[in-house]
């Protein structure tokens, strides 16, 4: 009896989820959406970037945001430097851009943002584009956002990939986003679901980013942008052709932080989120309703390590009912070939596989170690890291 519970709890826990990440997947396959069309008129755009401690990477990306094919006088990069050197800073105030120097008590993304916007004004824009301080937009970035917001649209997350694959798990988790990308960002919009925002390369209405922005107070900045846009009922666009590089971790330490810094977000994000849950329901807001069931899953490394144990054991415990997941098993595999683009599968992914157990050791340790993060900036730390030329980032 006590298998037989145990075993229905773990599908509830493991399969649904698993199941889950499989329609998405399918779905991610289908034929993408046409391009806007040309926009009508050009917006007022400023681009922020936070750079807590980033003087390896914010030079490059600074270059690479002012260069955009959209005219300068429409266009405004702000800089909020946070802990840069001093000729780091030296070498920004070269370039044209706003240069913010805020000192904070405790850092963290959010208030970055939000001195930002203090700064500004309520009149600064009509669009904000969010980079962090490693990411590299093409030069037709600002352009094809533009066409967006033409059209109506209120929030966009643009294509985040990765800038590098130079170490097994910098290659894990550049995979790991492409899955991302494809069922929680390009399957969703194709089922009329919204796009998961992921804290950078997305861009919002200006008036409506000033209104709400001052509400986000934790490290989970981009799941709190989520829930106000999805409860106030407001649809994010996700535009699979618009990429923006981004460096991926590449030793299992950045790993294990950033994704600590990942599931405290998650975890505080649904635990605040919840108490809309029965006025989403009564209202029929399932873009909602389907973001708190997406916030429940648990971390698909733990999917990846949990569902072959379970497997294995049951096989030995319980042999009829080991059948149900070794189709689990099948589809969830299924579902991530489906979602990972051919020209990640390669040598070094194969390569790269064998670091997998101790991702998925260090990501169980991390739902041990969730105390004390809700307000705490876990920082990334960035090494400048690519394989893409130098100077210019190319046109995605």
């Amino acid at each position: 009896m006590i298998l037989t519970v145990l075993d229905w709890l773990l599908v509830v826990a493991l399969a649904l989820p698993a199941l889950y990440l499989f329609v998405f997947a399918l779905a991610s396959a289908r034929r993408p959406q046409p391009p806007y069309p040309p926009a009508r008129r050009q917006r007022r755009f400023v681009t922020l970037i936070p750079a807590y401690k980033a003087d390896a990477v914010i030079l490059r990306t600074a270059e690479a945001a002012l260069e955009q094919n959209y005219p300068r006088e429409l266009h405004r990069v702000v800089v909020i430097a946070d802990r840069l050197r001093a000729e780091t800073l030296a070498e920004l105030r070269k370039l044209p851009l706003t240069l913010l120097e805020p000192v904070f008590e405790k850092s963290s993304k959010a208030r970055a943002l939000n001195f930002a916007v203090d700064n500004m004004g309520p009149d600064a824009a009509d669009a904000v584009a969010i980079l962090d301080a490693d990411n590299l937009a093409g030069s037709d970035f600002l352009a094809r956002l533009n066409e967006v917001f033409d059209a109506g649209v209120e929030a966009v997350q643009a294509h985040r990939t990765a800038k590098n694959r130079d170490t097994d798990t910098a290659v894990l988790d550049a995979a790991s986003e492409e899955i991302n990308n494809a069922i929680f960002r390009r399957g969703h919009v194709a089922l009329g679901f919204s796009s998961a925002l992921i804290g950078s390369g997305m861009a919002f209405d200006y008036a409506w980013f000033c209104r709400n922005i001052p509400r986000c107070t934790t490290s989970g900045e981009d799941k709190e942008l989520e829930a106000l846009l999805l409860s106030q009922g407001i649809f994010i666009e996700y535009l699979d052709d618009v990429r923006v590089l981004d460096e991926k971790v590449q030793a299992e330490g950045a790993y294990y932080n950033q994704r600590r810094r990942w599931i405290a977000a998650q975890f505080y994000a649904l635990a605040a989120a919840v108490r809309e849950l029965p006025g989403a329901l009564a209202r029929g807001n399932w873009d909602y309703c389907d973001k708190l069931l997406q916030w429940c899953m648990p971390p698909r490394m733990l999917l990846l390590g949990l569902i072959p144990l379970w497997t294995a054991a049951i096989t030995v415990l319980d042999p009829a009912a080991s059948v149900k997941w070794w189709i689990t098993l099948l589809v969830l595999l299924f579902a991530l070939a489906v979602a990972l683009p051919d020209e990640q599968t390669d040598q070094r992914l194969g390569r790269a596989l064998r670091r997998m157990p101790v991702l998925f050791l260090l990501t169980l340790r991390n739902l041990f170690r969730l105390g004390g993060t809700k307000d705490t900036f876990i920082h990334t730390r960035h090494t400048g890291a690519s394989t893409v030329p130098d100077k210019t980032p190319p046109t995605l």
